[in-house]
C-alpha cells in the first residue's frame, strides 16, 4: 500500500505540531535532508510546514523518495520521519539547518527526547571525501522525564531511489563488512549514462549501520509488512527476499531496526549511510578521441564501492567534528561579513550547491562536472559556473580548475567546438558530448566575458599563473571576440535567457568591456603583450555615455542603450571588486547604491523592467559592492524572503520580489547551483 498524500487526520496533527516547532535561523523554503550530489538530493519539501513526521521526503523534482522512521517508546510505535499510515506523529519541537547539517527534534509523548540529524558532509580541501555520494542520519535518544524507558529505532528506504521508472526490476542483497551492516540495490537492467525522471539508472545503493548488538533488518519484503512488524514487535525477523521484482509491486523496502534498550539518564545513538556508488559517472567528449568514460574519483582512493561506503560510514565522528567546523566557520565569517540575516542565507545556500557537483577522474587528473538542476540538466553551463564560483573563491579556490577544465579541453581539442566564442555548455548531464557543429544555446559575450573573469579570479586566488599560460591561446581568442562585440552588444541572450534576446544590453556590455580589462592583466601575468588595456578604457568611457540616464532622478544605469525608462540590476560591475581591478569609477557604484532602493519591492530588487523577478545570485553580487545601507536592505530582503517564501521547493534562485512566490508565467528554478553566488561578500579579496 502506496500513500503519498497525508490524510485528513494527519494533516490537522501536522498544523499543530507546526505551531510548536521553532525554527532556526528561519523557516526554509524547503530542509535539505540527503544533499550530497545530483543523484543524492532529497529534501523536506516546505508543503510540509517544515516538519518531517508525516511527509514523505522528496527527490529535488517533488518525486518521492519512499523514507520512513518509527520509534518505539514502552511499547508504543511512533512516526518520526515519512508518511507512512499507521502509528501517529511524535512532535516537533524544532527544526534547524546549518552549512551541513539539518536537525529535528521531537518530544515523544513526554518520555524520550528524540534528535535527528542530517548530516551532509562539505569537504572542499579533501576530493576524496568530496567525491563519495553518501551521506549520514544520526538519531540521539535521551530520557525526558528522567525515568527508564525502553527504546526501540526503525528506519526504511524504497527502492524509489534506484530508479525513476518505478516500473524497473531491482535487485538487493544484505550482507556485512568490518562490522557495518549494510543493504545494497539497484536497477537489475542497468543503463549507465542514463536518468529517468533526473534519477539514475545506474548504480548502486547502500543503506548501512553499524553491526552492534539489538540490530536487526529486513531486506526485499513489502513495505506495508515490514513496517507492521516493527510497530508490533519492535524488531525485524533478518529476511532477505528472494522475490525481486519492480519497484512499484508491493513497494521493496531496505529496513534496520535498533533495539536501544533502557534509556534512561544517558544518550543512545544510532548512525546510518545512505548513497549510491557508480563506477562510471561522466560520459566526456575530452583531448582522446570519441567518448571517455570517466570513473568517479572515489575509485582513485577506494579498492571498491563497497570498501567506499565502509570507510565513509565509519570516518562519522571525523566527518562530524569537519562539519561542525565548516558549520562554525561559515556562521561566523558570515555574520563578520555582514549580520545574522546574511548567515541565513549562505548557510542554506552550501549544501544546495555542492549537491549539483559530479567528481570524476583520477587523482592525478581530477574533473567537476556541474549539473544545471531544473532549468534544463545542462552539463558544465558556463553561465551557471559562474553565479556558483564565489562559494568556490571562498571555500578552496582550488576546486576551480577542475570545474573549467572540462571547458577548456573540450574546446582546445580540434574537432570539438568551431566557433570562435566560448561554449555555453557541454550537453545534458551525464554526457558531456559538446558541440562539434556549434549548436549550442549560444550567449558569446556572455560566456567570454565569464570564462576570462574565472580563469583569472582562480589564477589570482590559488597562484597558479602558469594556468594562464596553458589556456592562453584561447583566452586570446575569446577576448579578441570582446574587442569586436563588447561595446554595442548585438541582439543575444545573457545569462537571464529566460527574459529573452535583446540589444544593447548594458550590463553585458559591461561584463565584456571588464572581461577586456581582465585579459590585461592576464596578459601582462603571463609575460605576452597587452593589447587590451587601451581598448577597455575606451570602452569604458564610451559605455558610461551610453549606458546612464540623462534625464532621470536619481540617475541609473539601463537596461539596454538609449531606454531611459528602464533599469536592471547592474551586477556584472561586481568582477571588477572581485578581481581587484580598480577599473570601474567608484561614481558608478554609488549612483546604482543610490538608485536600488527606489525602486525595491517587498522581497528585493527587480532583476529589470520587465518583470518583477529578481534573482537571489545577483541581488548578492550587487549587494556585495553596494554602500552599506544599500547592501543591507539587498540582505534583509533576501532573509525575510527565505523564512516567507510559498515556493516551498529546494530555493530558487529566481522569484516574484513583490510577491515573494514563484514569477508568473515564468519558469520555477529549484534547488540550483547559482546560490553559490550568495557568498559574493565572502569571496570579495
Amino acid at each position: 500500500m502506496r500513500l503519498s498524500n497525508l490524510t485528513a487526520g494527519t494533516i490537522a496533527m501536522v498544523a499543530t505540531v507546526v505551531q510548536a516547532s521553532i525554527f532556526t535561523p528561519t523557516r526554509a523554503p524547503a530542509w535539505p535532508l540527503a544533499v550530497r550530489s545530483p543523484y543524492v538530493n532529497a529534501w523536506l519539501q516546505g508543503d510540509s510546514g517544515g516538519v518531517l513526521p508525516g511527509s514523505w521526503p522528496r527527490h529535488w523534482t517533488s518525486g518521492v523518495l519512499g523514507w520512513q522512521g518509527f520509534v518505539r517508546v514502552d511499547g508504543v510505535a511512533y512516526n518520526w520521519m515519512g508518511g507512512a499510515p499507521g502509528p501517529p506523529n511524535v512532535d516537533q519541537i524544532s527544526a534547524e539547518y546549518t552549512s551541513t547539517k539539518t536537525i529535528f527534534k521531537f518530544n515523544v509523548r513526554n518520555r524520550i527526547t528524540l534528535t535527528v540529524t542530517f548530516l551532509s558532509p562539505v569537504y572542499p580541501e579533501d576530493l576524496a571525501k568530496q567525491s563519495q555520494q553518501f551521506s549520514y542520519v544520526s538519531a540521539k535518544a535521551t530520557s525526558t522525564d528522567g525515568a527508564t524507558h525502553k527504546v526501540e529505532l526503525y528506519m526504511d528506504v524504497s527502492g524509489e531511489w534506484a530508479s525513476g521508472d518505478t516500473t524497473q526490476v531491482i535487485t538487493w542483497d544484505h550482507d556485512v563488512s568490518e562490522n557495518v551492516s549494510y543493504h545494497s540495490f539497484q536497477r537489475q537492467t542497468q543503463q549507465v549514462f542514463v536518468e529517468n525522471n533526473e534519477i539514475a539508472a545506474w548504480g548502486t545503493w547502500y543503506l548501512a549501520t553499524s553491526n552492534q548488538n539489538g540490530l536487526t533488518w529486513r531486506t526485499g519484503v513489502s513495505d506495508v509488512d515490514t513496517r507492521r512488524q516493527f510497530v508490533t514487535n519492535g524488531t525485524l525477523d533478518n529476511t532477505n527476499s528472494a522475490a525481486y521484482r519492480a519497484v512499484n509491486d508491493q513497494w521493496p523496502v531496505f529496513a534496520f531496526a535498533h533495539d536501544l534498550g533502557n534509556v534512561a539518564g544517558d544518550s543512545y545513538e544510532v548512525t546510518y549511510t545512505l548513497g549510491i556508488v557508480q563506477d562510471q559517472v561522466i560520459s566526456f567528449a575530452g583531448a582522446a578521441p570519441g567518448m571517455t568514460a570517466l570513473p568517479g574519483l572515489w575509485s582513485a582512493f577506494y579498492t571498491s564501492g563497497l570498501d567506499s561506503m565502509v570507510a565513509f560510514h565509519e570516518n562519522y565522528p571525523s566527518a562530524l567534528q569537519s562539519a561542525t567546523d565548516l558549520d562554525t566557520r561559515i556562521q561566523t565569517d558570515s555574520v563578520k561579513a555582514h549580520s545574522q540575516d546574511y548567515a541565513t542565507i549562505t548557510t542554506l545556500a552550501v549544501r544546495q550547491t555542492f549537491g549539483a557537483l559530479q567528481f570524476a577522474g583520477n587523482a592525478t587528473k581530477p574533473y567537476i562536472f556541474l549539473k544545471e538542476i531544473s532549468s534544463n540538466s545542462d552539463i558544465q553551463t558556463v553561465d551557471v559556473i559562474f553565479p556558483a564560483f564565489p562559494i568556490l573563491l571562498y571555500l578552496n579556490p582550488r576546486l576551480i580548475a577542475p570545474l573549467l577544465d572540462p571547458l577548456f579541453e573540450n574546446q582546445e581539442t580540434p574537432g570539438r567546438y568551431p566557433n570562435q566564442f566560448a561554449e555555453h555548455d557541454l550537453g545534458t548531464f551525464p554526457v558531456a558530448r559538446g558541440y562539434p557543429a556549434g549548436n549550442d544555446e549560444q550567449m558569446p559575450l556572455e560566456e567570454c566575458g565569464n570564462m576570462i573573469i574565472m580563469t583569472l579570479a582562480y589564477a589570482e586566488r590559488a597562484g597558479d599563473t602558469a594556468y594562464l599560460s596553458q589556456h592562453y591561446a584561447r583566452l586570446n581568442q575569446w577576448a579578441q571576440f570582446l574587442v569586436n562585440e563588447s561595446l554595442i552588444p548585438a541582439s543575444q541572450l545573457s545569462t537571464d535567457d529566460f527574459a529573452g534576446a535583446l540589444e544593447n544590453q548594458t550590463n553585458l556590455a559591461l561584463k565584456g568591456i571588464i572581461g577586456l580589462k581582465a585579459m590585461s592583466k592576464i596578459a601582462n601575468l603571463t609575460g605576452n603583450v597587452d593589447a587590451f588595456a587601451s581598448t577597455a578604457e575606451d570602452y569604458l568611457t564610451r559605455w558610461q555615455d551610453l549606458a546612464i540616464t540623462k534625464t532621470q532622478t536619481p540617475p541609473h544605469t539601463t537596461l539596454a542603450y538609449g531606454d531611459e525608462s528602464s533599469h536592471g540590476l547592474l551586477y556584472n560591475i561586481y568582477a571588477d571588486k572581485l578581481l581587484d581591478l580598480n577599473f570601474v569609477p567608484q561614481s558608478i557604484y554609488d549612483m546604482q547604491s543610490a538608485f536600488y532602493p527606489t525602486v525595491a519591492l517587498q522581497y528585493g530588487v527587480p532583476l529589470d523592467t520587465r518583470h518583477t523577478w529578481t534573482k537571489s545570485d545577483w541581488e548578492m553580487f550587487v549587494a556585495a559592492v553596494s554602500s552599506p545601507s544599500t547592501k543591507t536592505m539587498f540582505i534583509s530582503k533576501l532573509a525575510n524572503w527565505i523564512g516567507n517564501t510559498t515556493t516551498q521547493l529546494a530555493m530558487t534562485d529566481l522569484y516574484d520580489a513583490a510577491t515573494g512566490g514563484w514569477p508568473e508565467n515564468g519558469p520555477q528554478f529549484k534547488a540550483r547551483p547559482v546560490v553559490g553566488g550568495t557568498f559574493a561578500l565572502l569571496a570579495l579579496p
